[in-house]
């Protein structure tokens, strides 16, 4: 199984790409989309649309795995998070991937065995579980991957969270 892992947002999306053979996990793809406040919408969107499609089109994922946002407060950024949530999406669509969602404490949970660990502690087990020599930064790289690594988890219990 190959998932695609995505940290969203909108100035900063980490993408991670993992297989799963067997109990074995390897990590094929990593990086952030990068994009200027100052660049207008459209065209911000057209990158994350772009590069996710790119991604999808080389890894051939079976899954698109997404961290599930909590904003309290912050209404604006949950509303640039979410173009940039749709943008994923109709890639998705257009696809036919499954999408799932996964908060902060289930990730910990399944990384760490712990839904209150720090971010620290899940970035050192997805170097561990995936035997890297370093931590993949930035951190919206180590969580997408951590997001991927947490479909894995779930799917192989038949526990996956569709969005």
């Amino acid at each position: 199984m190959i998932v695609l892992g995505i940290d969203p947002g909108i100035t900063n999306m980490g993408l991670g790409v993992v297989e799963q053979v067997g109990k074995q996990q390897r990590l094929l793809y990593a990086d952030v989309i990068t994009t200027k406040h100052s660049t207008p919408a459209p065209e911000r969107i057209g990158r994350i649309y772009q590069t996710v499609l790119e991604v999808v089109r080389t890894y051939k994922p079976q899954a698109i795995a997404v961290e599930e946002q909590f904003f309290y407060r912050q209404n604006e950024l949950a509303y640039k998070v979410g173009w940039a949530m749709g943008a994923l999406l109709v890639v998705a669509a257009q696809h036919d991937l499954p999408v799932y969602g996964y908060g902060p404490p289930k990730v910990k949970q399944a990384l760490v065995g712990y839904g209150h660990a720090d971010k620290d502690q899940v970035a050192f087990m997805v170097r561990a579980v995936l035997g890297l020599k370093e931590t993949p930064k930035p951190s919206h790289k180590a969580d997408a991957i951590a997001i991927a690594l947490t479909h894995c988890f779930f799917a192989k219990l038949g526990q996956p969270s569709p969005v």
